[in-house]
């Protein structure tokens, strides 16, 4: 027989022997509810259109986002994030705070549909209602004009709230845009609204299948208000003024590329923490899928445990629904 002392006392892989083991002792763990649903609809479609950057996903019609909430629903996920994309846009965005504008109506659409069953949350930005792209209001040199914009995140919050949404989530990174909308909504009777904060949502490339999605007018670039990806303490900056402000929840954006960033906002929260996992994320794991590289749903779980495990609490990820689908399978 062999020398016992040669043997080791501490074993780790008898928590690893097989799958209930593991599934007993897991560290970190993804429910559906966790999941936020990111979805597109399109004033002038008669028939959803799929996106050829992102397989799987949709410009809807208000009738297939009607269907799509009610089983986003039905799979126990936690909320829809909903995107806008008018038939006409102007300088100023106006489709953005027309009452009667798409985002609006997809807004009482959805309540309708789905009541209290999801968290009805919508895009606050003008970038899909501005005929330049851009974020925000722009001067005669081209820049974006930090103020002038908090002044149409206002009604365009209002605007929203009016429709029935549950929490807006403004995504311009304009100075002082939390603190401005929740003046704006306590204004008008709505403290009830939440504030998701794009908090760190940095310049970043892989944003590209997502301009696809809104039909982007984009020119040129957003570094002036989005953050530099070489910065870090940056985000943390912006995480005490968006609390100071009145944030009810935090958000980085992306998440794949920057779960160092997560984690230290997630430790420094004294706010519940959302990531979203963006389409050029999606996008790459869906093109290595398809050309046999990897294992999709392997790859889209892990992922997404990923986000968890560096603080996330929410997550808005395309894969919401199908992955609440495999949550609850096992």
């Amino acid at each position: 027989m062999s020398d016992p002392e040669n043997f080791p006392l501490v074993r780790p892989r008898r928590l690893r022997r097989n799958a209930a083991t593991r599934r007993m002792v897991a560290e970190t763990r993804v429910a559906p509810a966790q999941l936020i649903l990111p979805m597109f609809v399109k004033e002038v479609l008669r028939e959803p259109v799929p996106l050829s950057s992102m397989p799987g996903v949709l410009q809807h019609t208000r009738d297939s986002l009607r269907k799509a909430a009610a089983e986003a629903a039905a799979a126990g996920i936690g909320g829809v994030n909903l995107f806008g994309i008018p038939a006409e846009r102007d300088a100023v965005g106006s489709a953005g705070t027309d009452p009667d504008g798409i985002l609006q109506r997809a807004i009482a659409d959805v309540k309708a549909e789905v009541g209290e069953a999801l968290v009805v949350q919508a895009d606050l930005c003008l970038d899909e209602f501005t005929d330049h792209g851009h974020c925000g209001v722009l001067r005669a040199d081209g820049s974006v004009d930090n103020d002038a914009t908090l002044l149409r995140y206002q009604e365009m919050a209002v605007a929203q709230a009016r429709a029935g949404v549950d929490m807006v989530a403004p995504s311009g990174m304009m100075d002082g845009q939390v603190a401005a909308i929740r003046a704006a909504l306590d204004d008008e009777g709505f403290a009830d609204i939440g504030i998701l904060a794009y908090t760190a949502k940095y310049s970043s490339a892989f944003f590209g299948p997502f301009r696809e999605a809104v039909d982007s007018e984009l020119k040129g670039d957003r570094k002036t208000y989005q953050q530099d990806p070489a910065n870090a303490r940056e985000a943390l900056r912006e995480l005490r003024l968006d609390v100071a402000e009145g944030a009810d929840m935090v958000m980085v954006k992306p998440a794949m590329a920057y779960l160092d960033i997560l984690r230290r906002v997630a430790d420094a929260s004294e706010v519940p923490v959302a990531a979203y996992q963006v389409s050029g994320e999606y996008a790459m794991i869906e093109a290595a899928a398809a050309n046999g590289w990897i294992d999709r749903r392997a790859a889209a779980l892990e992922t997404l445990t990923g986000i968890a495990r560096a603080g996330a609490d929410a997550i808005l990820t395309y894969y919401a629904v199908e992955a609440a689908g495999w949550l609850r399978k096992g």
